[in-house]
């Protein structure tokens, strides 16, 4: 009995966590460069001299789903979409380095190149820095070039260069801000062959569609496991009536 219980409980919790990794796959559905979410539910059994006396479940997000979102043209200079595995290097609230898809860029009113998140690009140098009202625009290799307004029919000068850096071959991990990391530390190296679409964007790779049946799905796992434990108590009851009976 003690064990159907606990059984049940933690099930409840790993769907009331999978239940709100859903919810955060279809709040960030057209957010850019989105990667829905992933969970890992993992059976533990506490053991002991004794018997084994209760299994119970752990649920987290584990990582994210690596697969492409569309990609939506835009014919704006400072919008990127990366192509193949390549992800943008950018300076997390930690200073650290961190790694993503979103590649809506633009000028900070101090002069930073930053994504929509407001995460400071990292270049050859580190965070990427600009002269304020500078004509802009990202080459195909991630190279940032700026033209002089004052002379427009001179060539766009490279002042900087993305770090472009390919995820394959390394554990990474996704935090609850949306960025990749290197599982255990360290940094991702720069991808020379990586390439960049400017003047486009990678939509989310969520599927409304699919995550509103897992929805449905995770919510009536919860109900399952809701009505297992009353189970038990009509079960502990029984028992009960039988001993008094006796």
């Amino acid at each position: 009995m003690d064990r159907l219980i606990w059984t049940a409980v933690t099930g409840m919790n790993a769907s009331m966590a999978r239940q709100r990794m859903i919810a955060s796959n279809m709040a960030n559905a057209q957010t850019i460069g989105f990667r829905a979410e992933v969970m890992r539910v993992t059976p533990i059994t506490l053991q002991g001299p004794s018997l084994e006396a209760r299994a119970m479940t752990d649920a987290e997000v584990h990582g994210a789903i690596m697969t492409p979102g569309s990609i939506t043209q835009t014919g704006r200079g400072l919008d990127v979409a990366m192509q193949g595995d390549a992800m943008l290097t950018v300076q997390a609230m930690g200073e650290e380095e961190a790694y993503t898809r979103r590649g809506d860029l633009s000028i900070s009113p101090n002069g930073l190149l930053v994504n929509g998140e407001g995460y400071p690009l990292v270049g050859e140098n580190g965070p990427i820095s600009l002269p304020l009202g500078s004509d802009v625009s990202i080459g195909p290799d991630g190279a940032v070039l700026v033209r002089d307004k004052t002379n427009p029919d001179a060539p766009p000068q490279q002042v900087e260069k993305l770090k472009l850096a390919n995820w394959r071959g390394s554990a990474v991990l996704k935090g609850l801000d949306g960025l990749f990391r290197v599982e255990q530390g360290g940094v991702l190296p720069r991808d020379e062959s990586a390439r960049v679409l400017s003047g486009a964007l990678e939509q989310s790779n969520v599927k409304p569609s699919e995550v509103m049946v897992e929805m449905v799905e995770a919510q009536r796992l919860y109900d399952m496991r809701t009505k297992l434990i009353a189970t038990a108590k009509e079960l502990d009851e029984g028992g009960a009536s039988l001993m008094r009976m006796s």
